[in-house]
């Protein structure tokens, strides 16, 4: 069987040229040209493996790719930037992706790295994401029924606590996630930030509540 990948890039051209050679290096491809449309294939059908360009039209990809560990989804991701600063690739790993090629790129170094990604990794089912959808082109979480709007910050903290699914992350960890490679981040600021999206989650029904562990970080606790 055919290894599947879903990609998403925006550029016409470079995107026909990505499912048909990939498909010549013996990929099953489906693409997207949106973060939008990404995610919602994403959560619509498992892959193998997530390309991910990361100037998207609607959303920042590595945005997108958060959201996507937000919801569960474990699958190993491939960035494509045309950025290579060392800031950006921290960028990158701290939001969940698992490699990088920065354009221009050749095609079967390409396939090379997305063949190895398979490889490491385990199965990209979901798992337990707190019962909350992630909007990346909107900063939005919402519940069955409720929706919250987030400042892009408060989006990214959320996003990796939901992706623990349920264990602690530790304050460095959210730092670097949430915020750029270098910022001076004090720990006051990463409180106010908790503070504010435990007033937001108050405002989804059933939402899950954000609990402190005393000198290691925080997590996301649901009703059972």
């Amino acid at each position: 069987m055919r290894p599947t990948v879903l990609l998403v890039e925006d550029d016409h051209d470079l995107r026909v040229v990505l499912v048909r050679s990939l498909t010549a290096e013996g990929f099953s491809v489906r693409a997207a040209a949106t973060g939008h449309q990404f995610v919602t294939d994403a959560s619509a059908g498992p892959a193998d493996v997530l390309v991910i360009d990361v100037g998207l039209p609607d959303a920042d990809g590595r945005d997108v790719c958060q959201a996507l560990r937000a919801r569960g989804i474990t699958s190993p991701v491939l960035f494509l930037t045309a950025k290579d600063a060392l800031p950006d690739r921290l960028s990158g790993f701290n939001a969940g992706g698992d490699d990088y090629v920065t354009k221009p790129f050749d095609i079967e170094e390409l396939a090379v790295r997305l063949h190895a990604l398979i490889r490491r990794a385990g199965s990209g089912g979901p798992r337990h994401h707190a019962g909350l959808t992630f909007d990346p082109t909107e900063f939005a979480v919402a519940s069955d029924h409720s929706t919250a709007t987030l400042t892009p910050t408060e989006f990214r903290l959320l996003a990796t606590l939901a992706a623990s699914s349920g264990a602690t992350v530790p304050r460095a960890e959210l730092v670097d996630a949430a915020w750029p490679h270098g910022a001076i981040v004090h720990d006051n600021t990463l409180d106010v930030y908790i503070a504010r999206l435990r007033r937001k989650l108050r405002e989804i029904d059933a939402g899950p509540r954000l609990a402190t562990v005393h000198g290691v970080g925080y997590k996301l606790e649901c009703d059972t």
